[in-house]
């Protein structure tokens, strides 16, 4: 039985309950449901509970260049599951778009009949980055991993997060003779301190690796956990990224040490933890363009059409998750743009819909900057899908 979010009557996390017993409470009067932003059922308490403790809930974190995952476990039940598609391609693009116009412009500028030292150059600057600021595509990883772990905080009560961290390969720089791969630092790696610092600022953060000496690595325990890995990482499955999640978040609750008797010796997992299907919901970033004033592409007189922002002609944003009909066929899916009289709806993956008419779509949600896919009931488990 699925276990869903609790909030106090404040709005503070409590301990998540089963599906049933939260209608029940609906339908007593005692609770009320509530929208979240990961579109995942919870409930909030109408009166104060008779106490507050709570029990340790972790959050597990595998990073990635991108695609990452992320999970929430105790240790009774795997409480949620996700699979975040990172905006590493987009931004990368943007920057790429964003550095051949700055050089365009700066060509334009410069008049080459002259003699070079008396040219409209540019000052010779080789060292931009002196904070030592993380570049915007790596940051922009990150950051949306920070989005989902900070939302999920006001859902459970985290007493831990739990992070996988990479070393760096530089075996063939090293000169080794045998060395066929590694050549330095990958993007995961380079970000890994700025996303610590700022999980840090929700729970207490403890790191791990995918493989590790004493045996507690990423991959030791989901193996320990009897947990399969797909090697096709575009998978929209828990198998894919969540399970790294789950196998970071259960490293909290069952740890593999030696251990000494009188007359034996040798290694065991200590600690009990129990895995549960749970929602899986994928996550991704709106690709909405900022509003631009000049365009790539410069239009004769001067004349500038709008280009990008959120904002439509008939009340609604960018990125609202709306129910659409037309012709008695009803779409869910999110605004990606307008015109005088229509709505153009996309699904998850920003593909269009249809447009419909302004008068036939009806708010449901309200844009936050991400997009979350309807949640599927699914477990690390093959043998616990409905469907399996």
């Amino acid at each position: 039985m699925q276990r869903i979010p609790v909030q106090n009557p404040d709005g503070t996390p409590a301990m998540p309950t089963k599906r049933d017993r939260a209608r029940r409470w609906v339908k007593q009067g005692r609770a009320t449901w509530v929208k979240t932003n990961l579109r995942i059922k919870a409930v909030r308490l109408k009166a104060e509970p008779s106490g507050r403790k709570t029990q340790p809930i972790v959050v597990g974190v595998d990073p990635g260049k991108l695609y990452s995952g992320i999970a929430v476990q105790s240790s009774k039940a795997t409480l949620f599951q996700s699979h975040l598609e990172l905006p590493y391609p987009k931004v990368r693009e943007r920057m790429d778009n964003r550095r051949r116009l700055r050089r365009s412009r700066r060509r334009r500028r410069i008049n080459r009949e002259l003699p070079f030292h008396l040219r409209n150059h540019r000052q010779k600057r080789f060292n931009n980055r002196r904070q030592q600021k993380v570049a915007p595509s790596i940051r922009a990883n990150r950051d949306l991993e920070f989005r989902v772990v900070q939302e999920l905080s006001q859902l459970f009560p985290i007493a831990a997060i739990g992070y996988e961290k990479i070393r760096a390969d530089v075996d063939l720089t090293s000169g080794r003779k045998g060395a066929k791969s590694g050549k330095g630092f990958s993007p995961v790696m380079i970000g890994q301190a700025y996303a610590i610092e700022k999980m840090e600022q929700i729970a207490p953060v403890y790191t791990r690796y995918g493989w590790q000496r004493d045996g507690n690595g990423t991959a030791q325990v989901r193996s320990i956990l009897g947990l399969t890995k797909s090697q096709d990482k575009a998978r929209l499955i828990p198998q894919t990224h969540a399970v790294d999640g789950i196998a970071l978040a259960c490293g909290y609750f069952v740890e593999y040490r030696p251990f000494y008797r009188k007359r034996s010796h040798g290694c065991l997992v200590f600690g009990q933890v129990k895995l549960t299907s749970a929602p899986f919901v994928v996550i991704k970033r709106p690709p909405i363009s900022r509003r631009q004033l000049h365009l790539m592409v410069p239009r004769k007189n001067g004349v500038r059409r709008k280009y990008g922002g959120t904002v439509t002609r008939h009340g609604f944003r960018k990125g609202d998750l709306v129910r659409a009909e037309m012709a008695g066929r009803v779409s869910v899916g999110y605004v990606s743009g307008d015109t005088a009289r229509q709505v153009s709806v996309s699904g998850l993956t920003w593909k269009r819909i249809g447009q419909f008419s302004a008068a036939k779509v009806q708010l449901l949600y309200r844009a936050t900057g991400i997009l979350v896919s309807c949640p599927q009931r699914w477990s690390v488990k093959p043998g616990l899908n409905p469907a399996a």
